[in-house]
Parts: structure tokens; sequence; C-alpha cells
């Protein structure tokens, strides 16, 4: 009998997302050997939707035009199932064939004007509203069909939420005004317009109710099945957490793969942010085996080996299951088939200690999640954080993410050191818990307009931590503004390391604040001078007012009143990745508990438990590690790793997982040290604590 706990084993996932005319030349025996050689424990497979994949008989569901009398889902299902792995469906309710559009009209996401929306895409086909019958009633239908008829463990929902933006569907217009007594939003993201707030918390609600609903029509079937949204690339952002922490046995995250500007830690940063809200559910990650590219949409190709081996890797290593998937059954270019039996072979190896041992870090960067959805034109852009984030890898310094709304003091206990790169949206308790957590001893590290707004986006005349940063606001935000630069003020740890410089770029946008009697400022802004002509490049004016603040009592504090995240993500300038780990490395006020030092770019993740302590390095040393694909692994120079031993412990042994083997460890000073040799792609060292 299959038991509800069945999400704890499945840590492998193959994805096959079906065309529609995949059934007429589907290879189950090739997909067969593909699950077996990546040792993958769970399949996800498209069943329905907007195309059915298997012989329904709901009206209007459209089914596969190339599937005669075959039943592709549930060849695979079958195949899937002699493997021993579990099974979810895919169903994708976001859009409807024209015969379905024409017969409920009523079903489909409109404009302002009340006009159908014509998928963006493929002409011809409509895009359906999640707040009407279609969604609640016909895709429960589909669901319950697929259920009763297939051995599944779960159905998995792709674009689940049906249209992304407003729609003016006439159920949606009349559910929001019965239930807010406010018309629908004319327009996203619109702090002034008092319906937004209102339309968030109307749109999570009635989300979160479907989910419940098609949760409770899978269970009624088979009681230890579930229903899996996905949730794209911000975990639970959509839901109430009630309802999260009621039907959500994991979450699967859909962020495929980096496109633009972004660094491979993207990946390992979406088991950070899930663990941020509910640390107790298991995270997947689901990665393409081609290049997420939006604007051009490459779909249907493949990317570089080792970028999809790389983006798998640094996933999993910081906690998140792996999961491919791959667009389209027909395979014209094998090149990813060994990349991932390779990525989720090491899993497979590494999973006994890692899965055994909780992630732990002594310091914690707030993630914003939804707040900044209450700003224009905020709602998937962070610089602030990104920046902070990427100085915190390059300097080697362990972090976990803490979720805005999850910002309590039994959530902060765990933490030496909060970072708040840019929080800008913080209530009354969020901020007395900040308070208490300093006052207890607690370091904190905070930039630019961090508490100058409260939760619902309102304006405060002062920081809402103005006692903690040791900082008065005296003027609004300034900028952009050019060439600007910050001079170093007196000895300080948060100062140190800039090689004799006087002064060091500054930011882009200013805060003009005084400094408490209580506080030092290593730092003090250079005032205005020109950048052109470049014979008036020169100050007219000695440094004035404060650009780093630091106090120290119970906790330490570091307060910057300009964006540094931000132009540190934009800019890559050294010397504001130095400033930032100065300022968290001042602030924890101790060697970390874990440190690797040597040359290159690595994400580090350590995990603990009451035997020993495991610190997995993955190297992203890499020309294309902020831009591009990775076309190879580049060795990681030797490293040097320390891990502080526990009281009363004074000897340990340890095993590099990858490498299969045992290295010397050398104690000095209460910390154990190993060196990293001939290391590739990703290392484990597991420490062992001994006593003699």
């Amino acid at each position: 009998m299959r038991t509800s706990d069945w999400p704890r084993t499945a840590t492998r996932w193959t994805q096959l997302t079906l065309a529609e005319d995949d059934p007429a030349h589907l290879d189950v025996g090739f997909w067969t050997e593909v699950m077996r050689e990546s040792r993958s424990n769970a399949a996800c497979i498209s069943a329905g939707g907007y195309i059915a994949y298997y012989p329904t008989r709901i009206p209007f569901h459209y089914r596969s035009s190339f599937m005669g009398d075959t039943d592709p889902f549930g060849a695979l299902v079958e195949a899937a199932r002699g493997l021993g792995m579990h099974v979810m469906a895919r169903v994708d309710p976001h859009a409807v064939h024209a015969d379905a559009a024409r017969a409920h009209p009523e079903w489909l996401a409109c404009d302002p004007q009340g006009e159908p929306i014509e998928h963006w895409s493929y002409p011809g086909i409509w895009l359906t509203c999640a707040f009407t019958g279609y969604h609640r009633e016909f895709i429960t239908e589909v669901t319950r069909e697929i259920v009763r008829e297939y051995d599944v463990d779960a159905v998995f929902a792709n674009r689940w939420e049906g249209y992304g933006g407003i729609s003016y569907s006439e159920e949606a217009r009349r559910s929001f005004r019965d239930e807010t007594g406010f018309e629908l939003p004319k327009r996203e993201r619109d702090p002034s317009d008092p319906a937004w707030p209102a339309y968030v918390a109307w749109r999570r609600r009635k989300l979160s109710d479907l989910v419940a609903i098609w949760d409770a029509a899978v269970k009624d079937l088979r009681p230890h099945a579930r229903f899996i949204p996905n949730l794209g690339g911000f975990a639970a952002r959509d839901l109430e957490p009630e309802l999260v922490r009621r039907v959500y046995p994991l979450f699967v995250v859909d962020k495929q793969g980096r496109s633009g500007i972004e660094a491979p830690w993207v990946a390992g940063r979406v088991a950070k942010r899930s663990r941020g809200l509910f640390p107790d559910r298991p995270i997947g990650l689901i990665a393409s085996v081609g290049p997420e590219h939006h604007q051009h949409r490459w779909k249907d190709s493949v990317a570089p080996p080792e970028e999809v081996r790389t983006w798998i890797v640094d996933g999993f290593a910081q906690g998140a299951f792996p999961w491919f998937t791959k667009f389209n059954a027909t395979v014209s270019d094998p090149r990813w088939v060994p990349a991932v039996v390779e990525a989720f072979d090491l899993h497979a190896r590494l999973e006994p200690v890692l899965s055994a041992m909780p992630v732990t870090a002594e310091v914690a960067l707030l993630d914003p999640g939804r707040a900044g959805k209450l700003v224009p034109g905020a709602a998937h852009s962070f610089p602030d954080e990104d920046g902070f984030y990427q100085a915190l890898v390059e300097a080697r310094i362990p972090f976990e993410l803490l979720a805005d709304q999850m910002l309590t003091a039994e959530r902060l206990r765990p933490y030496k050191v909060l970072v708040l790169a840019n929080a800008e949206h913080l209530g009354q308790a969020q901020c007395q818990a900040i308070r208490e957590y300093v006052a207890q001893g607690g370091g904190l590290v905070a930039a630019y307009q961090s508490s100058l707004y409260d939760e619902h986006g309102e304006p405060r005349a002062n920081f809402g931590l103005a006692d903690v940063f040791g900082a008065d606001l005296l003027e609004p935000v300034r900028g952009p503004v050019k060439n600007n630069y910050i001079a170093l003020t007196g000895d300080h740890p948060v100062n140190a390391g800039f090689g004799g410089a006087q002064r060091i770029i500054g930011g882009t946008r200013l805060l003009r604040v005084a400094a408490g009697e209580d506080t030092r400022v290593p730092f003090r802004f250079v005032p205005d001078f020109p950048d052109l002509p470049m014979e008036e490049l020169y100050a007219r004016q000695a440094p004035d007012a404060p650009a780093v603040i630091t106090r120290q009592g119970q906790g330490r504090v570091v307060y910057f009143p300009f964006d540094l995240g931000a132009v540190f993500w934009e800019a890559l300038q050294a010397d504001h990745g130095r400033l930032i780990a100065n300022a968290v490395r001042w602030a924890l006020g101790a060697e970390p508990e874990a440190t690797v030092r040597g040359p290159g770019l690595a994400d580090l993740a350590v995990r603990k438990d009451e035997r020993g302590l495991a610190v997995t390095v993955v190297n992203l040393t890499n020309p294309m590690a902020m831009r591009g694909a990775i076309r190879e692994t580049i060795p990681l120079p030797p490293q040097t790793v320390t891990v502080a031993l526990p009281p009363g412990v004074e000897e340990a042994t340890a095993r590099l997982l990858v490498a299969d083997a045992d290295v010397p460890v050398v104690v000095r000073d209460g910390r154990a040290e190993v060196e990293l040799t001939g290391m590739g792609l990703i290392e484990v060292v597991h420490l062992i604590w001994g006593r003699r």
C-alpha cells in the first residue's frame, strides 16, 4: 500500500513534456533507459489539460490528434512503475483550443475591455482565467479522471494560475467586487491604487482555495496522492502560508536555467529561498536540458553539457533535489543525456550523507520575497540582494536566506548575523524582532532604504530601525548620481584591506543621515564634483556625510546609507564586494565556523549533525560564470578547508565523498584543517568527530 510520505523518497526526477506529435513516434524504450541510467526514482509525465495524451472521455478536453488508439501517457506510467519509480501526471490549464473557447467563453481571460485574450505565442488558442469554472470544475474533473484511471502519486500543474496578468473576466470582476468592495485595479503594482494591495491578497486567497480544491479531489480517489502546483522561481509566494503547511509535501520550483547576467549560484538560491519560507519541506529544482533564453525561446534545443551539469549540481549542493525536464520526446540532439546521467549519479552517491545532515549557517540574508510586489516594476528584480549574494559567495561566507514574512525571534535565533541588503518594507513587529535580536548579541548589516517603509509600503519619516542603526534620516534618496566616492576615515576593520587607498567608489543613490553619538564612521561621502570636462575632475571639499556607520553594543551593527548591493551587482567593482565582506565578518565577531581558503569562485554549503560536519564546495571558477553557458569545468586550484571543532573534541577524521578517499586532518588551535587538491566541479569534505 502506498503511503503519503512518498515525497521524502522521490529525490531524482525525470520529466518528459510531450509535444502534440510525440504519440506518433514515441520511443518508450529510450526513455525507460534514460530513467534507469540516471538512477531517477520519480517521473513527471504529460497527461492532460491543454492537450490530453491519454484516451480522455471529458468533453472539450482536447486529445492529441496523433494519438489514434494508443495511450502514450499510460505506456510511460507503466514503464516508470516497472522501474519502481514514483509517478506524477503533468497538466497545463493555461490555455484552451478554439472549440472550448467558443462553447465556454466564460472560461477565458479578458482584457480591461472584456475581450478574450488570444495566446501570445500560438494564434487560435485562448488564455484561461483561474477564477472561473474552467479551473475550479473542468480541471478538477480532468485531475480526477487521471488519478482514477492511472497509478499515479500526484498531479503536477504547470502554468496553473492561468493568465499571468490581471484578468478582467466577468467572474473575476464579480468575485473581486463582492469580496473586497473594489473594482479590479487598472494596472499592476500601482501603490497609489488602494485596489492593488487588496488584489494581491485576494488573488493569493483565491489561488490557495483552488489548490485546496484540486488537492482534495486527488486525495478523495487516492489518499496517498497529492496535487503539486508549479511554483515558478519564487517558492510559494502566491499561496497562503497556512495552506502550504497543510497540503504541500514538497516544493517544485521552475527555474530551469540561467539567462542574461546570472551566476550559476542562482540554482542553489532556489533551495535557500524555499528553506527560508518552510525549512522542513523538500525542494525540487526543475532544470532544462536546453538553454534558457526568454527572448528567443530555443526550448527544443540543448545547452552545453557542462552548463546543465553545473546547474543541477549547484542546486543539489544547497539542498534542492535534482529534476530535469525535456521538452518534446523526440531526441534530435542527445548530448544532454551524459550530463544528466553524471549529475544524477553524483547526487545518488552523495545523498546518503547530505540528506541526513541539515544545512546550517551563521549568517542569514533577508529575502524580500512578496513585499517588493508593492513597488512598481519590482516584482522579480532585487539587485540589492543579488549584489549582497554575489559578495557573500565571493567572500566564501556560508549563509542562508530568511523570508521577510518569516522574520521572527524564533527564526532569527540560529543565526549570528542578519543581513538586510535593502529591506525597505518592514513592519513594527519585524523591526522589534530585529531590535531584540541585536540587543541579545546578534550582528546586523543593513543598507540603503532598509526599514524606511512599513509592510504596506507606506513611507516613514525616519528608519524604523534608526535606534539600531545609530543613524537618523536627514534627506531622502538622491540620485542617480555620477562620480560618487567614499573616503576612508579612521581605522576600523570595515575599512581594512584596501591597500592604502584613501577613497573608493561610492554609490549611485544616496541617503543623507546623521550618525549617533555611540557610533563610528569609517567612511564618509566625498561631496559631489564634476566628471567632465576632465580638467574639472577633482574634489572641492573634504569628506563630510557618513557613508558607513558602525555600532558596537551587545551586538555589532553596520549601516550603509547608499545602494551598495545594487551598484555592486551592476558594476561588480571589487571594493564593494570587499566592503560587504568586511562588514559581515566584523559583525560576526569571530572566524566563521567553516572556511575554505584559496583562489577561485566557489559556492559553499555547510551541513552539520551531532557526529560531524560536511562542507560542500562547488567550483564556479569559469570565464562564463556570469554570462553565457559554461563550456568546460576548469579544475579548482588547491584549497584549505578549516572547521571549528566542538567543545571537548580534539580529533577528527575526514573523507572526500566525490573522490572517495580518506584525507589527513591537522588540528590547530581548536580547528580541523584539510587540504583539498585536484577538485573538479564539486567536492564534499565530510569530517567525523573523534575523541582521544
